[in-house]
Order: structure tokens, then sequence, then C-alpha cells
């Protein structure tokens, strides 16, 4: 139950084609909302096609409807103008909350000057396939090892204050009609209102997405990589928090350079031996990585991971670096858009 004095709580969940999540993931919150943790569970549909609001209602959660398939930036400021709890909690549709969440939240708002709070995905994520558990528990590593005080928010399992998020205008619908960084935009408009953000690293939950490289490679350059880059070098600078610190670019350089030096070695044999130092260098800057995917899945999950992870450097910075280019040579001043 609620302790007296402390924040209401709604629940905000986007959703689309969200028919078959809507009970695993709507469990604990109810469970929740009957201990009387949570005043309410907005399940926000966004015009789908198959019977997702309809589930979701079933179950008990109160259901609102977009007027038109606008992305989750839009189905969340929907909730907000409805929402009776003092604290929205958004909770992405394919993210179940672990049964602490809300006595979580509750004690990191019962300190007045924070204004936001978010958490990570838990160890052990949905999808089998060992690129999908890479990509989930890669996430799970940035929030665990980074500052408790952040500088971004993450909209998957995090809660904001709501007249904090009415006050700065909610998410930016019109750049980001599609899922991609308007949760890490608001952070930054947060934190520029005065707000200070938390990542509280024992708020959990459990991914259920299952990411294939196609789709993982798509999402990570044009709904993370560019548009965040656009931000960063358009208005808000680079923060050396996350994925964008000063460690992780210098990984990205080793990573860079190990792949040049790869290509070269059939015109170049040579080579080789600066080849396998580079190779060392980089198993050596990722050692806590690999460790963690060591202990999460074993050796041969650490090492494809790890030698994908230098890819993923690769086309993220190679990311950052055209947009470096597009602003500073062609110009082409806060162009946000995202695909």
């Amino acid at each position: 139950m609620t302790p007296a004095g402390a924040v209401t709580i709604s629940v905000v969940m986007p959703a689309y084609r969200a028919e078959a999540l809507m009970p695993r993931v709507l469990a604990p919150l109810l469970a929740m909302q009957a201990r009387g943790e949570v005043a309410e569970i907005l399940v926000v549909d966004d015009q789908s096609p198959d019977a997702t609001a309809d589930v979701a209602r079933s179950l008990g959660a109160k259901v609102l409807t977009t007027p038109r398939n606008g992305g989750p930036g839009l189905a969340r400021n929907l909730a907000a103008e409805h929402a009776v709890g003092d604290v929205l909690w958004f909770v992405d549709s394919d993210v179940i909350a672990w049964e602490d969440g809300a006595l979580k939240l509750q004690s990191a708002f019962a300190d007045p000057g924070v204004a936001a709070v978010f958490g990570s995905y838990d160890a052990a994520p949905d999808g089998a396939p060992w690129f999908s558990r890479y990509k989930n528990l890669m996430h799970r590593f940035y929030h665990q090892t980074a500052e408790r005080d952040a500088r971004t928010f993450w909209a998957g399992c995090g809660a904001v204050r709501k007249d904090v998020f009415r006050r700065i205008g909610g998410f930016d619908v019109d750049t980001y009609k599609v899922p991609s960084i308007e949760d890490i935009e608001l952070g930054y408009r947060i934190r520029r209102a005065g707000g200070r953000i938390v990542l509280d690293p024992t708020l959990h939950g459990k991914h259920l997405k299952v990411w294939t490289p196609k789709n993982a490679i798509h999402t990570d350059i044009f709904r993370r990589a560019l548009p965040w880059s656009r931000l960063m070098i358009s208005r808000e600078g680079v923060a050396n928090d996350l994925n964008t610190s000063h460690a992780e670019k210098a990984k990205a350089g080793i990573a860079g350079l190990l792949l040049l030096s790869i290509v070269a070695l059939p015109f170049a044999p040579a080579l080789w031996p600066v080849t396998l130092g580079l190779m060392a260098l980089a198993v050596a800057a990722n050692w806590g990585f690999a460790r963690f995917l060591y202990v999460n899945g074993g050796v041969g999950f650490a090492a494809r991971a790890l030698l994908y992870h230098q890819v993923y450097y690769v086309y993220s910075a190679a990311a950052f670096v055209w947009c470096l280019f597009e602003y500073h040579v062609l110009g082409v001043k806060n162009r946000l858009h995202v695909p």
C-alpha cells in the first residue's frame, strides 16, 4: 500500500500490435495496483490493427486510443493529459516490470529534487538467440555501470513527475514519430529545466524483444546513432555518459583501427602483428564488458558478442562522423528527422 505522503503513480504503457504481450506485461502492474502501489494503469493503443486494446481492457487496464498512429511519444503525451498520478511511470509494452518497481519509485521520488528516475533491463532477457541476448545485455551493462546522476532519460522503464513533464512540453512528437531517441531528448530538457535525473540500477524490467542483426543494425544507425549524433552536434554537445562516454569513444577508435588493419592484411601481410596487437587492445579495453558477457552466457557467447561489438562501434562511430560532415561541411543544420 502507498505510504502516507508518498507520490501516486500512473503507469503509462504505449502499445502497438502488442496483443500477445499484454497478459505478461500487465500481470505485475495489475498486482501492484491491487496492492495500492500504483493508482492506475493506462494502456495507450496506437491504432493497433490487432486486439491490443480489447485484451488490455479485459485484463483490467484503462485503455486510451491515439487519434492517429503517431508513435510512443504521442501515446505517452496523451496519457499525461488523463493521468491522475503525481508520477508518470513509462513501461514499454515489451517490458515486464519487476514487482518492486513502484516501491522503488516511491522511495526515489521522496526526494523533491528528483524529477525523473529510470532503471535497466534485468540479466535474463526473453530472447533466446545469442544475438538477442547480447543486445539486451549490452543495454543492461551500460545502465549498470553509468553514473547515477544521469544526463539523459530512458522511457522503457522510467518515470517522471507529471508536473515537470507537462511544464517542459512532453515528448517531441513532431521530430520523433517512431520509437527513437525521444526519451533521450526529453532527458536533456528535464536537465535544462533544472530537474535531477536518477539512474537506479535496481529498478528492473525484463525485455521481451527478440533482436536480429538486421533489425538491430537499422535501429542502431537510423533510430539511435544518426538522430542522437545530430541532436548532440546541433544542440546539446557530446556528454561523457552511457554510450557517449570518453571511454566508449576510445573503444570505438580501437575498433575502427582493428577493422582497417584486417582489411589491409591481404595487401600487406606484414601487418599481422599490428592486427593481433589491436585485437588484444580491443579485448583489454572491453575487459569489463567481456567479463559481464562471460558471466551471463559463457565463453562462446562472450567471444561472439565481443566480436560483433567491434562492428557496432564502427558503424556507430561512422554515423557520428557522417553527422559532423553534414553539419560542418554540407551545412545541414538541425536535421533531426528520424526515418
